[in-house]
């Protein structure tokens, strides 16, 4: 599990920590910097594939011009606050399988670094740190200067050591500087196992993460047999929930929690094939006998669908992000999807992490969604944002039981709260 993520420097945050729970709720005014976010988690699920930093920045095609990975949002010297020719993202793992303690990974990148100001990206300073032992691999020696670049390599300096007191260097390997180290190190036949396993696991635990903007359109368009994936805008969700009604136990938590979220009376789900074109369409029938398809689902009964089938299939991401969850779901069924969420995150050991402004999903959330609510927000007269815990906030626990969070929300004290203890002023470091 990802328990923070750091961001320094990178897009309008100065040096701002985003802690995390199995369930994250972030909210903030337009503009406040929500978005920036998903993109650092972008970021790092783009380094979990593998793909170069130009790739992860600025997208990646393959056959025919389809896009295999979006781009992140705005230019490419936008990444850096205020033009800055470095940034960095520091996030904290913990659980992974089989290793004991938690794990940190520092990613520090440099922006135009080449010839001149050519155009370009290039870590430059990578660690890996696991907890109590010194680093695990870093690009840089220990007296802190840069290793240097031999055409087109950076070195990656490994760094053999089981305690503090106990230091052993292994061997120097030649790694692509234009790519993390940290996809690079388990190739290398030189490397311990035991690194290479934290390397892969760190990796994995990037790569295995999920961005859902559901589009109804797309949710109600039927599928090809054999697609068990659910796309990003919720493409293939027949033969998703087909998947998930073929175990029993499974099927039966599907059809109650339809039950449930939605006012319809579901019984089965049905999955009629298209005799022309071989694709799995989507029906729900009630005890009434009638069929609903997806083309007659509401939008909300079809991201609801979306949801349940992202969180219950069998092999879930194990990060989740959503921007907006609430939109297009009736305020009354909120309490359910929280429910719903709270349950998942809790027995099955994803996170999900969700942006907001929905007044009414804040009030519902419960003790612990509330210790990880999260406020982004943009300082008067600066361009810097900061993320402070709701719960950080003077008298935020007395006012949530008296007034209600979503009150606090809706009325503005949450921003106005921020900027009192914060201040205002330009940070030039």
């Amino acid at each position: 599990m990802i328990t923070s993520i750091r961001l320094k420097n990178f897009k309008n945050f100065a040096d701002e920590t985003l802690r995390l729970g199995p369930f994250t709720v972030i909210v903030g005014a337009n503009a406040s910097g929500k978005s920036n976010i998903r993109d650092a988690f972008r970021f790092l699920h783009g380094i979990g594939r593998g793909y170069s930093l130009a790739d992860i920045v600025g997208g990646r095609y393959g056959a025919g011009g389809h896009v295999e990975w979006k781009p992140l949002r705005g230019a490419a010297n936008e990444m850096a606050r205020f033009n800055r020719k470095t940034f960095s993202i520091t996030t904290t793992l913990r659980g992974l399988k089989g290793i004991a303690n938690t794990m940190a990974h520092r990613i520090k990148i440099g922006i135009g670094i080449g010839d001149g100001d050519r155009p370009g990206y290039r870590v430059t300073k990578e660690e890996l740190i696991e907890e109590g032992f010194e680093a695990t691999y870093t690009s840089h020696p220990a007296n802190g200067d840069p290793v240097r670049e031999q055409g087109d390599d950076a070195h990656l300096l490994l760094r053999m050591a089981k305690s503090g007191d106990q230091r052993k260097f292994g061997h120097r390997l030649a790694v692509r500087p234009d790519r993390p180290a940290l996809t690079q190190i388990p190739n290398y036949k030189y490397v311990i196992r035991e690194y290479k396993d934290e390397a892969q696991e760190v990796k994995s635990a990037f790569a295995d993460m999920r961005f859902l903007d559901l589009v109804p359109d797309l949710i109600r368009q039927p599928s090809f047999p054999g697609q068990t994936v659910l796309g990003d805008s919720g493409e293939n969700l027949p033969t998703v929930l087909q998947g998930i009604c073929a175990d029993k136990k499974r099927k039966s938590v599907l059809t109650e929690w339809i039950r449930e979220l939605t006012p319809m009376d579901a019984e089965d789900f049905e999955f009629p094939v298209d005799p022309i074109t071989g694709r799995v369409q989507l029906a729900i029938r009630e005890t009434n006998d009638a069929r609903v398809s997806a083309y007659g689902a509401s939008d909300g009964t079809l991201r609801f669908l979306a949801m349940l089938a992202a969180l219950l299939g069998p092999d879930p991401a194990r990060l989740y992000f959503f921007e907006e969850i609430d939109n297009g779901l009736h305020p009354a069924r909120l309490h359910l999807l929280l429910d719903l969420i709270e349950r998942q995150t809790a027995k099955s050991g994803i996170q999900v992490v969700t942006t907001t402004h929905s007044p009414e999903l804040l009030s519902m959330v419960s003790e612990q969604t509330f210790e990880n609510t999260s406020i982004v927000g943009r300082l008067p007269d600066t361009s810097n944002a900061v993320i402070r815990r709701v719960s950080e906030l003077p008298n935020a626990r007395k006012l949530r039981e008296t007034q209600g969070l979503g009150r606090l929300l809706a009325g503005g004290w949450m921003e106005n709260a921020l900027a009192f203890t914060e201040g205002g002023a330009e940070d030039s470091g």
